[in-house]
């Protein structure tokens, strides 16, 4: 089995609407210029990163935006000039919706569960329909379409469409993942959030759309577990579970206070995962806000070809005191964690994106790998081409004001339309 990750490539309308609530980093920079150009690179630079470390790596394509085909269920007329324009003049927040580049956060793409955990042998995807968030509940259909395109092979692939929109369900950023290895069969662990009267933000994973995925994809009950996370996490700003804990074979990487019942949690895995070793954060070491504001735990933790394990740090780890004094210790203990890896995705972070948020992990077979649409994954010749059409294509600046501009609509079309051209897909098959 090996692993591999799945990034969605920061699109060219990368703007800063504010629209996450319960996002703090999105509401903090609401109304700032964003910079797409300098975005994609430094999510192409995570993934190079990547590459450079042996780790096979994926790519999802922007959404086409502004998405005209939505505003018109909405009542706008004409052709995408007029609805952009009607819209912008009589609904701007409609138009900010769908300008939205959050499609390429893509932990929230679909939930994953690996051939060894499911009843038919297959590797099982399914769509998160996102409808908590107006701006991210447009995104599954299209979604849904590069999946299936990327993992049409239905010998290793099950590709599930959303789950109605009544259920919450936000994908892999609400999922782990823990066995002795990719190989093994493991222990699926899927977090749910509740909403307390008394807290501002919304819990977006419903534990009913947990339940319903895991019932898709044929997880056993031997092999799940439900866990609701913490009601002082989801205040502080988690807003998915990978803002407070990610997992990678048998180490768990959290907050002390990332459940709601930890003890249980603890419990459950050493009971399924002999071997597990947690990596836990003292709230006395590292706060919450802390953790939440410098992503701490939205890295991604990879198994490493020469053995142990990396982490795959947001350069704001490096930069809050009391998270880099406590890394330094993870990193000296005895425990697989033998790299911290630093990379630069500022602009995804300020608008409330870490490393972890940019990525969806498969793990696959050999085989499997071989029948995944090779035009998804990436080696450096293929990152050439991606770099050169985000240099000459992807707008320099985004000021709030300019999304109401045609220039840019155009632009944000042409851009998308010449990466899928120089990635050899042809015109409307996505």
């Amino acid at each position: 089995m090996r692993e591999i990750n799945f990034d969605g490539l920061i699109g060219p309308s990368h703007n800063y609407a504010g629209l996450s609530l319960g996002n703090i980093a999105s509401s903090r920079n609401a109304g700032e210029v964003s910079a797409p150009r300098a975005a994609a690179l430094q999510g192409l630079g995570k993934m190079r990163h990547m590459l450079s470390l042996g780790i096979t790596q994926g790519l999802f394509l922007p959404h086409d935006r502004p998405d005209t085909d939505w505003l018109r269920q909405l009542g706008f007329a004409g052709d995408d000039d007029a609805v952009c324009r009607e819209t912008w003049e009589r609904e701007p927040a409609l138009l900010r919706n769908a300008l939205s580049a959050s499609a390429m956060w893509t932990a929230n793409a679909a939930t994953v569960s690996p051939a060894p955990d499911t009843a038919d042998g297959r590797c099982h995807l399914t769509v998160a329909n996102l409808s908590t968030m107006l701006h991210r509940s447009i995104e599954h259909g299209e979604t849904l379409r590069q999946l299936q395109l990327a993992f049409g092979d239905d010998r290793y692939f099950v590709v599930h469409p959303a789950l109605p929109a009544g259920l919450g369900d936000e994908g892999a950023a609400n999922f782990m993942r823990m066995g002795s290895s990719h190989a093994d069969r493991s222990l699926e662990l899927f977090v749910y959030g509740e909403r307390p009267a008394q807290q501002a933000f919304p819990a977006r994973q419903h534990r009913a759309a947990s339940a319903a995925v895991a019932r898709r994809h044929g997880v056993s009950d031997a092999d799940l577990a439900l866990v609701r996370q913490s009601d002082e996490a989801v205040a502080a700003g988690a807003f998915h579970n990978d803002v407070v804990a990610v997992a990678n074979e048998n180490v768990l990487f959290a907050h002390e206070q990332a459940f709601a019942d930890r003890d249980a949690v603890y419990r459950r895995i050493a009971e399924r995962v002999p071997d597990a070793v947690i990596v836990e954060a003292p709230r006395e070491r590292v706060s919450l806000e802390a953790a939440v504001g410098s992503y701490l735990f939205n890295s991604q933790l990879v198994t490493l070809g020469e053995g142990g394990m990396a982490l795959i740090l947001p350069q704001e780890a490096r930069d809050t005191p009391e998270v880099w004094a406590w890394l330094q210790e993870v990193q000296a203990a005895d425990n697989p964690i033998r790299r911290l890896d630093i990379v630069n995705v500022r602009e995804s972070m300020r608008n409330g994106g870490g490393p972890a948020c940019l990525r969806l992990r498969l793990a696959v077979s050999e085989e499997a790998c071989a029948a995944i649409d090779s035009r998804f994954l990436l080696d450096e010749r293929r990152c050439d081409r991606i770099e050169a059409v985000i240099e000459r294509h992807w707008p320099e600046r985004i000021a709030p004001d300019d999304l109401g501009e045609a220039d840019l609509w155009h632009q944000c079309r042409e851009a998308r339309e010449t990466l899928l051209a120089a990635l050899d897909f042809p015109a409307g098959i996505l």
